[in-house]
C-alpha cells in the first residue's frame, strides 16, 4: 500500500466509508469527519507512518499540517515522511 492509499484508508475508517468513496478533492467536512475524528485520524497517521505531525488540536487552522483536503493531507504526510525518515 502506498502513502496515498494508506491515508485514504485511515480517513475512510474515521468517516465510516469505503476507501473507494473517499476522493482526493474531498474535505474532511465533506466526509463527515468532526474535530474528534480529525484528531483520531492524525494519531492514526502518526502511528502508521511513524512520523510526528505538527498539528494543534486546539487551533487546527494555525497548524503547519494542511488539512484542507484529502489531497493536501496525502501531500503533507508524504513531505513529513521524507523530512523525518530521510
Amino acid at each position: 500500500m502506498n502513502t496515498k492509499d494508506q491515508v485514504i484508508a485511515i480517513i475512510a475508517e474515521q468517516a465510516m466509508l469505503e476507501p473507494s468513496d473517499v476522493k482526493m478533492e474531498h474535505t474532511l467536512e465533506d466526509l463527515g469527519i468532526d474535530s474528534l475524528g480529525l484528531v483520531e485520524s492524525i494519531f492514526a497517521i502518526e502511528e502508521t507512518f511513524d512520523i510526528s505531525v505538527p498539528f494543534n488540536a486546539n487551533d487546527p487552522q494555525a497548524s503547519a499540517f494542511d488539512i484542507s483536503s484529502v489531497a493536501a493531507i496525502v501531500a503533507a504526510v508524504t513531505q513529513l515522511k521524507s523530512e523525518q525518515h530521510g
